[in-house]
């Protein structure tokens, strides 16, 4: 097997694609809550049946340590995978640190973010169960078009409802959709239930991702040949993100060094969660060499791990699905139309939330004036764009090595470059020409929303969970 460091690229060979995903929940601090069907007032999983294959349902409440990945699935793995962990050289003289920064780069695959490693997964499984057509929501585009490649592999039709203001801005990612096939509507769209009542309201509502996955998860539920398909938040999709982690950590035996911190944004949870995971393994079991710092990162315009409230409600903007417990900004949410990409959803990952009230991650939360700052000195010091995305976690990065240059201390970085930018120059204009504000997400919103899922179930209080 061939295995390679290319001056500060590290390289793994084909046959090094992991052959297991990690699963997390047997390693949790404390159990899950269990999903709360409002219908009975209690733990229930609701519609879950009628919109995944029995499968991927299997594998969201698995107490499975390490879980088999097909080898229909690494074959498409193939195509892209194992991808690069770069140290970050340029930078690190450029902000003239000790630290030593490397960042894991998914933005070589086909779409070119971390999206695929679950969307192939989920087309496959949906494939093996006979379901002809897959549907999905998306923020900026990411997640729609790894589903409408993943789809098109397996042989699947593929619909995708677009968050209208990401619809607008990134049209290019729509392009990308249909060219594998894919039907994309902007969202609140006049082709479900949901979206033409909301659109009755307000005509000129900017979408988001709670409203996009009502429509997504409404055709699912009225079509008998199809099934939704989800990317990011769910356990399922965390755990299929796992080779992202497990392959840097092979890279770093290659580097001869260990991460002291790592780093990576936060929409619902997914890119951060593939790459940490596996070293939260490392030091709950033990086999770390040192302590390590977990810092997820999200826009201060959707903050919902660092100003929202830890309770139950609903993923979607409809209320279809079970309540899950996680950090929350309300399933009304509308975000602003800031240049987050994938960052704008109002809740979390439960794992994640779990893993943060239990001191195990640190959260931070940045404006887009700086994130896009720090994107910037990443593109001189690295020459890569990095999405806007990930550029949160850039922004976390080098505070972190900023603050080793004041003590002197040779720590190593590590974060997920989890998309590139190449269809983020509207955002990155916007930027340069010093259009864009400082926004941040109010307290008292993040209040009157909580008010309003109390006012629509009373009883959550009462529950033990």
């Amino acid at each position: 097997m061939v295995k390679k460091v290319i001056k500060r690229k590290f390289i793994l060979d084909e046959e090094e694609i992991p052959k297991h995903w990690y699963c997390i929940l047997p390693d949790l601090p404390k159990p899950l809550p269990p999903p709360i069907d409002p219908k009975i007032r209690g733990p229930g999983v609701g519609i879950l049946p009628r919109i995944f294959p029995k499968s991927i349902l299997a594998q969201e409440t698995s107490q499975d340590r390490w879980i088999e990945i097909p080898e229909e699935v690494r074959e498409v793995y193939r195509l892209w995978r194992p991808t690069p962990l770069y140290r970050a050289v340029g930078l690190e003289r450029l902000l003239k640190t000790p630290a030593r920064i490397y960042y894991k780069y998914e933005g070589v695959s086909p779409p070119g973010s971390h999206k695929p490693n679950t969307a192939v997964a989920q087309a496959y499984y949906n494939m093996k169960e006979g379901i002809e057509r897959m549907t999905t929501e998306t923020g900026a585009g990411q997640w729609g078009s790894a589903l409408a490649f993943g789809c098109m592999l397996f042989g699947l039709k593929c619909t995708v409802y677009m968050v209208k203001a990401s619809y607008q801005q990134k049209p290019y990612r729509r392009v990308l959709m249909e060219l594998w096939g894919a039907d994309v509507y902007a969202s609140p769209s006049e082709k479900t239930e949901a979206g033409r009542k909301i659109l009755e309201k307000e005509p000129k509502n900017p979408g988001s991702l709670g409203i996009a996955i009502s429509e997504a998860i409404e055709d699912a539920l009225t079509h008998d040949d199809t099934r939704y398909g989800i990317g990011s938040v769910f356990n399922h999709v965390l755990t299929h993100q796992t080779v992202v982690g497990l392959e840097a950590k092979e890279q770093f035996e290659l580097a001869n060094d260990y991460p002291d911190i790592v780093c990576g944004c936060i929409g619902g949870g997914s890119s951060f969660s593939g790459l940490f995971w596996p070293f939260y393994y490392d030091v709950i079991s033990g086999k770390a060499p040192k302590d390590v710092r977990f810092i997820a990162v999200e826009p201060t315009a959707a903050p919902s791990i660092t100003k929202g409230v830890y309770m139950y409600d609903h993923g979607e903007t409809a209320r279809l699905a079970p309540m899950v417990k996680m950090h929350t900004l309300g399933h009304e949410f509308i975000p602003p139309p800031i240049h987050a990409g994938g960052l704008r959803y109002h809740g979390k990952a439960p794992t994640l939330c779990i893993l943060v009230n239990e001191g195990k991650v640190e959260t931070r939360a940045y404006n887009q004036v700086e994130v896009f700052d720090a994107a910037r000195l990443f593109t001189i010091g690295e020459g890569t764009i990095p999405a806007p995305e990930p550029a949160h976690a850039i922004k976390a990065v080098i505070d972190e090595a900023l603050r080793c240059k004041e003590r002197g201390e040779e720590k190593a970085i590590l974060f997920l470059l989890c998309g590139h930018g190449h269809f983020d120059m509207q955002a990155y204009d916007d930027f340069l020409s010093g259009k864009l504000l400082p926004y941040e997400y109010p307290q008292e919103e993040v209040e009157k929303a909580v008010r309003r899922i109390k006012e629509l179930y009373p009883w959550l209080d009462s529950l033990p969970y």
